[in-house]
């Protein structure tokens, strides 16, 4: 539909909860830069079970919608196509809307994934261009396949993963087969966890709000400054426990919030089919979050 026309386009966050999202200061912040005025980008808290009941009324305005927890796995089966990496990793965070046809035509569904674009381009604000020789995930969940697949990509298809059980990470053990790589599935252990945190070029924290505190205190006893970056994907509360940890050690930490900035540019080319205004998003995050310009 072109702007000519006037009519209003249409995108959104869906999630439950969703409240605390800061989708909507990125993707508006987006808008506003690249002079989209019929563009609206709006809130909706939905679960796994009216997921498809707003799917099905989605109308021919909509262009398309971001994806929280926990709907990452259960908007797959919803949609007409898959694309390979979203498939691999088994996780969908954004979907798109595709008219066919005339006015009364139909509307094709397709997911993707743009966290493993985030987590890559977050680590790369802080690595620059060097590999990733060595590399440990924290966390087991939807999340930590986006993390394998991003470090693969950027040179370390075998990280360690860590995890506090083996008997619950069946959908990831799944996810590392369709993609490929080829990690370690370790226990949490006081000793080994410490000295692998330490000795990566590269971690990514996956554990939800608190919960990879305990490794904070770790980090904070082995007194010695870890050798790679860190990315906790966690931005509130910011900074968290390990990152305070990390950093206090003199080393490299990147937040949640730059996974959140970077995979948000990667929907907003999506889903305009223009290049995302990162500076104009990043200010608009930075205000959100009153983090001081770089």
């Amino acid at each position: 539909m072109g702007r000519g026309e006037r009519v209003l386009m249409r995108a959104a966050v869906l999630g439950h909860p969703v409240a605390h999202s800061l989708s909507p200061v990125l993707h508006t912040a987006a808008y506003q830069a690249l002079g989209l005025d019929d563009w609206r980008y709006g809130l909706h808290d939905v679960t796994e079970d009216t997921l498809p009941g707003f799917l099905a009324g989605i109308g021919r305005d909509w262009a398309g919608l971001s994806l929280t927890m926990p709907l990452k796995q259960a908007v797959i089966p919803l949609v007409d196509h898959v694309e390979p990496l979203a498939a691999a990793v088994g996780a969908v965070n954004t979907v798109l809307f595709t008219p066919v046809g005339g006015p009364a035509g139909t509307i094709t569904t397709t997911g993707t994934n743009t966290d493993v674009h985030g987590i890559v381009a977050a680590l790369r604000e802080r690595l620059g261009t060097r590999r990733v020789a060595d590399a440990v995930v924290l966390g087991g969940g939807a999340t930590a396949a986006s993390a394998l697949a991003a470090l693969a990509e950027l040179g370390c298809p075998s990280a360690r993963v860590f995890v506090r059980s083996l008997d619950r990470i069946g959908p990831l053990r799944e996810a590392v087969a369709r993609t490929g790589v080829s990690p370690s599935f370790e226990v949490f252990d006081d000793t080994a966890t410490a000295s692998a945190l330490a000795g990566a070029d590269a971690v990514v924290s996956t554990t939800p709000k608190h919960a990879a505190d305990v490794w904070a205190g770790l980090v904070a006893a082995r007194a010695a400054t870890p050798r790679g970056v860190l990315l906790d994907v966690v931005y509130d509360p910011r900074p968290t426990a390990l990152q305070s940890a990390w950093t206090a050690l003199g080393a490299d930490t990147v937040g949640g919030e730059r996974m959140l900035l970077h995979q948000a540019a990667e929907q907003v080319r999506l889903m305009t089919g223009r290049p995302a205004p990162l500076e104009a998003m990043d200010e608009a995050l930075r205000a959100a979050l009153a983090v001081p310009a770089a």
